[in-house]
């Protein structure tokens, strides 16, 4: 077996210039044994090792100490596979060459393949081998790599890149090069600046040294660029990663190319559509929330501005404010014409762009309108071709700088134009295009017919506030002996009428009925049933009945009117109701009530109580207090009889009638709010007119919630000269003393101009009253606004005129006292009747 190898001197040779360093691997570490594992070594001719490079004890884990004159066969081969092995060995020493694979031990002990190349070694004297071991599981890897990187580099739709440690391009697909219309080789060697424009190539270029300098990958970085191949600019997205050796050592970047134009186009229209949706959504939930007219157009504006336009305005047309509906034919001044052009308001602006007053005048080209302003558009305009056609109409760009695109969409609900919705953008945003207009179509339709409900609301809310106080006594009414004061207000929250109301009745002898009542319900049919029971208590009162009487018949006539039965054994020929109806209606017609009757010249007052809040009673130099009256079961119950109390009311006493909503709300019980009365009452002024406006400015501010009534009456007792007051017995010579005593009175008070008309009726009910009547006689003259003259006796028989015949002798005093008097009647009496007359003065 030779010694060791000599190694010679290396010839001296001149210096390489820089290009052919970098050629004879003067250039960074790495090579292909950092990726394969390759072992060298030699086989003297004794058929043993004579050579073991450091590779090889890498390889096969066995130092050059031990592996110098060892056998290679009994070394490394298995030993089942020792006389093949020897075989082999014993031809390459003879001269032949081979290559093949072969299994061996590795360093830890487990079985490899290797790939082997013997080489017989001619020239040395003594013929050995050269041996080359190549560790195939990690070559196959290696190619396995390879080829999965070729078809995924040469065969993927999308562009691949690769960048060496200096930026360059060292390789494309040609996925990538077609994309920007140049073969493959042309692009090896350019950088960014080379291929994309300068702002965006310093974008790509500052990632690439990032992911390069930190190794940290880079995804979905967006830039625009053109290409030759297709129009337009184009929006591209890469992924950088770095590129590593086998021992860490960065080589460059390699990028993921792809065209996102298309995508990003898609997602642009899913986020519009998205954002649509979402206004939609808010629009469903945020318009329409209250009946309010211009509570509604705002709630548009707020829902549009600023997520569709910068600028919006509603203008409706005055006509529909009020209530009214549009007429279909018109002339020049009339409120609304069908050409567009009629009379508008603006009932809500918006805007988020500075000087919106002058943007919307320079729109328009009219006068600036403000929100509560109106206008009138010229027929020519688009804004009246909108309202004329009911078709939205997107407008030429005008001459004002701070707009780039309007639209003008007309409201229509129920095929009726109400107005119009102009909506616009500001420099810098987009213009309107077609989905936009069908999402503000779409929007304003929506707010339309709320708005028209708003509309129609205030109609009908209207109407029945009139019918409400149409049917309530208009003013302050008078009264005989009582200064009146009475308020009656609507709920705060404005949202239908309500049943209460109130009533002064002038009675015969001075008398005065005051009524307060409240119709369980709210609404029109609320107010009509109101409206039915007043009028049934003044007709009531007529008939000159007690309060408890009043009552009872007031309570049969409510249940009257909602007793839905029908006869049996016919059809109604004009259908029924339906059984929620007549819930309703049974609901509606249950009524609280007051009723008092106050004598002027007694000063005494009889109360009865269906069901309502007891009066309240200020006396002079005292507290206030609630009278105790029994209350009775509200109308239209029935069932039980209604209790009187009579109480004598002192001079100047403050007598209170009010409804519910004045004391009770849901954050204030019902005893809170007595007593919050009493106290305002107490410490009220002196002035009747003052003392109810106290009242409601300490109260309502709290409640509200309710319609209010409060009806108000202040004692003032008849001067003794006032009252005259004589008795007489039945007998003929009464009539001569009743004429005197009645002259007499009159002339003692100034009243000389009633002498002989009183004189001459006062002899004819006198007369009457000894014909038909019986008992004693009471004649009674009273002085207030008029002269009141009755005449009392203990019949029951009530007076009747008549026409008299031209052959009656008698019949004809009523005729008289009807013909000269200013009103005329009878009552009855406990223990008779009153007939009695009016004189004005």
């Amino acid at each position: 077996m030779p010694g060791p190898a000599h190694h010679l001197p290396a010839p001296a040779r001149a210096p390489r210039p820089a290009a052919e360093e970098q050629r004879w691997g003067a250039g960074d570490p790495g090579s292909i044994y950092d990726y394969i594992r390759v072992a060298t070594f030699a086989i003297g001719p004794d058929g043993r090792i004579s050579q073991w490079s450091d590779r090889a004890a890498e390889f096969f884990g066995v130092p050059a100490a031990e592996a110098v004159g060892a056998d290679p066969v009994t070394t490394f081969v298995p030993r089942e596979l020792w006389l093949r092995g020897r075989a082999r060995l014993e031809r390459t020493l003879a001269g032949e060459e081979w290559v093949g694979t072969t299994p061996y031990r590795h360093a830890d002990g487990g079985e490899g393949l290797a790939e082997l190349y013997l080489m017989p070694d001619s020239e040395l004297p003594a013929a050995g081998a050269t041996c080359l071991a190549v560790d195939l599981g990690r070559l196959r890897r290696i190619e396995t790599d390879l080829a999965a990187s070729e078809a995924v580099f040469g065969q993927t739709p999308t562009g691949f890149v690769l960048f060496d440690d200096r930026l360059r391009l060292q390789r494309v697909n040609d996925a990538f090069a077609s994309g920007m219309g140049l073969a493959p080789t042309d692009l090896e060697g350019l950088t960014p600046h080379d291929i994309f424009p300068g702002s965006e190539a310093d974008r790509l270029t500052a990632a690439l040294r990032k992911v390069l300098a930190s190794g940290e990958p880079v995804f979905d970085l967006r830039f625009h660029a053109a290409v030759p191949t297709r129009e337009g600019n184009r929006l591209w997205a890469v992924s950088l990663y770095r590129l590593n050796g086998a021992a860490g050592q960065p080589m460059g970047v390699a990028g993921q190319v792809s065209d996102v134009t298309s995508r990003h186009v898609a997602e642009r229209e899913a986020d519009g559509v998205r954002r649509n949706l979402a206004l939609l959504n808010e629009a469903s939930a945020h318009i329409g929330s209250t009946l309010d007219l211009e509570t509604t157009a705002k709630e548009l504006l707020d829902v549009v501005v600023p997520p569709f336009c910068d600028l919006a305005t509603v203008d409706l047309y005055t006509a529909l404010l009020s209530g009214e509906t549009v007429p279909s034919t018109g002339r020049l001044g009339d409120t609304v014409l069908t050409d567009g052009s009629g009379e508008l308001r603006r009932v809500a602006v918006s805007s988020v762009v500075g000087g919106a007053s002058s943007v919307l005048g320079s729109v328009t080209g009219l006068p600036i309108a403000e929100a509560g302003g109106t206008l009138c558009y010229p027929r020519r305009s688009p804004h009246a071709r909108a309202l004329r056609t009911g078709r939205s109409v997107v407008p030429e760009p005008g001459p004002d700088p701070l707009l780039r695109s309007t639209l003008i969409v007309p409201l229509v609900a129920r095929d009726q134009v109400l107005g119009l919705v102009q909506l616009s953008r500001a420099i810098g945003s987009e213009p309107f295009d077609a989905r936009d207009v069908a999402i503000a179509e779409e929007l304003v339709a929506r707010a339309a017919v709320c708005i028209d409900n708003a509309r129609l609301y205030r109609r009908e809310h209207e109407r029945a506030l009139i019918l409400q106080r149409s049917l309530l006594p208009p003013g302050n009414p008078v009264a005989s002996g009582l200064e009146i004061a009475c308020r009656y207000l609507p709920s705060n929250n404005n949202t239908e009428v309500g049943g209460d109301w109130f009533d002064v009745i002038p009675l015969p002898g001075n008398r005065t009925a005051l009524v307060i009542g409240d119709v369980m319900g709210r609404g029109l049919r609320a107010a009509v049933a109101m409206g039915q029971l007043r009028t049934a208590v003044r007709t009531l009162a007529m008939l000159d009945l007690e309060p408890g009487e009043v009552l009872t018949a007031l309570d049969e006539i409510a249940r009257g009117l909602g007793d839905d039965t029908a006869p049996t054994g016919r059809s109604n020929p004009y259908g029924r109701l339906t059984s929620t109806a007549d819930e309703e209606a049974r609901e509606v017609y249950l009524a609280t009530c007051v009723y008092a009757v106050y004598d002027a010249v007694t000063r005494r007052c009889t109360f009865a109580n269906a069901g309502h809040l007891p009066p309240v009673l200020l006396g002079p130099g005292e507290p206030a207090r609630m009278l105790d009256v029994p209350p009775g079961l509200p109308l239209g119950v029935g069932g039980e009889p209604f209790e009187e109390v009579e109480l004598t009311l002192p001079d100047g006493a403050v007598l209170g009638l009010y409804t519910d909503g004045l004391v009770e709300s849901r954050k204030h019980q019902l005893d809170e709010g007595l007593r919050a009365f009493r106290h305002a009452l107490s410490d009220g002024g002196k002035g009747l007119e003052d003392l109810c406006d106290h009242v409601l400015g300490e109260l309502n501010p709290h409640h509200g919630e309710d319609d209010i009534a409060l009806l108000m009456a202040k004692v003032h007792a008849f001067p003794e000269d006032a009252v005259g007051q004589w008795f007489l017995p039945p007998e003929p010579t009464s009539v001569a003393k009743a004429r005197e005593a009645a002259c007499s009175w009159l002339l003692a008070r100034g009243l000389d101009e009633l002498v002989d008309t009183t004189e001459l009726l006062v002899s004819e009910l006198v007369t009457n009253a000894l014909r038909h009547g019986r008992g004693e006689i009471r004649l009674r003259l009273l002085r207030d606004r008029t002269m009141v003259c009755e005449v009392w006796d203990d019949g029951y028989a009530q007076p009747r005129q008549r026409r008299a015949h031209e052959t009656d002798e008698g019949g004809r005093g009523l005729q008289l006292v009807s013909l000269l008097a200013e009103r005329w009647g009878s009552r009855r009496t406990p223990k008779g009747k009153i007939v009695w007359f009016e004189l004005g003065l």
